[in-house]
């Protein structure tokens, strides 16, 4: 099997994959208890009797299920979420509001976490049973074991209420509204400093997880026969480790920042409450709060079609990173 079939049975795969997913997130807002008709009611805040009915009838609620689930399927592929419950507006307008502050808040400490913890960690191997490899187990288990909330509220207390360096939440100053900035590098600056604490935040929290996953594929690896080979011939130590050992020992990291990049459009949940950051994760908790189902509906189809594109992108560089793997 050639690389050209490879991916054509993998983009295969990921089609009926997709579909499967937009089934299977169709069957659990059809098993909701509540009727989405009173939803729509509440939120529009007026009577009973007849207009719920109503609704239903306008939003289709009483077709058959065949019906709804093919309009259902429609819609997601198309892109056409609906209406937001809560706000009455679309969606996918929403989302777009929302989706440049989440990936400033998450992809660059995200980033530099797999850089720093995927360096440390490889070193710790190389180190191991040494100093370095104990304080470097030892503090990111202790840090990955933190709660998040209780991280992001102690850099609150100490950072932001006893120091008063950094802001303690949102993403600018409450009059911005009323006066907003007129130089772009004091708006810059000012939109920085509300994101010190939380980007610090989400640093900590994965770059323990990177430290302790990097460390445990470096160990399989560096006992290899090519890791004693390329000794042997007298390669540097820093050649040996991160040109040898740790390229063939990517894949799992690969896939676990597949993973963890995939889930990007979910935001950082506790996180954003936290720090009051309105982006994505903040909008998913204030969705759930209201049982606001058109929008819980397209941010759950959404954030699978990124991990399942992610992984697939992952399948790819299998390839490219490690020689070892062939498509046929």
């Amino acid at each position: 099997m050639g690389l050209k079939t490879y991916i054509l049975k993998r983009v295969i795969y990921t089609i009926i994959l997709i579909f499967a997913v937009i089934s299977v997130n169709f069957i659990i807002f059809m098993m909701m208890p509540q009727d989405p008709a009173e939803l729509l009611m509440s939120s529009k805040r007026i009577g009973v009797g007849d207009v719920i009915e109503s609704l239903r009838e306008q939003w289709g609620f009483n077709d058959p299920l065949h019906v709804r689930y093919i309009r259902y399927v429609v819609n997601m592929i198309t892109g056409r979420f609906g209406y937001s419950y809560r706000t009455q507006k679309p969606v996918a307008l929403e989302v777009g509001e929302r989706l440049q502050n989440t990936l400033i808040l998450v992809i660059p400490p995200e980033i530099v976490s797999v850089i720093v913890g995927v360096v440390l960690g490889t070193v710790a191997a190389q180190k191991r049973g040494k100093w370095f490899d104990n304080l470097s187990v030892t503090s990111s288990l202790a840090i990955y074991s933190l709660p998040v909330f209780w991280i992001a509220m102690m850099l609150v207390i100490i950072f932001s209420f006893n120091l008063q360096w950094f802001p303690s939440s949102h993403t600018y100053p409450d009059f911005w509204l009323l006066n907003p900035p007129t130089d772009i590098f004091e708006a810059f600056g000012t939109r920085l400093t509300h994101l010190i604490l939380p980007w610090t935040t989400l640093f900590l929290i994965s770059c323990g997880a990177w430290v302790l996953l990097a460390r445990a594929s470096v160990l399989e690896a560096i006992t290899e026969d090519y890791v004693i080979t390329a000794r042997a011939k007298g390669l540097k130590e820093r050649t040996v480790l991160f040109r040898h050992t740790l390229r063939n020992a990517m894949l799992p990291i690969i896939t676990d920042i597949a993973i963890t990049f995939g889930f990007t459009l979910s935001g950082a949940i506790v996180t954003e409450q936290v720090f009051v950051y309105p982006g994505l994760g903040w909008w998913i908790w204030k969705a759930i709060e209201v049982s606001d189902y058109p929008v819980l509906q397209a941010i759950f189809f959404v954030i699978a079609l990124c991990v399942i594109i992610a992984n697939f992108i992952a399948d790819l560089m299998y390839g490219i990173i490690d020689p070892r793997i062939k498509y046929g």
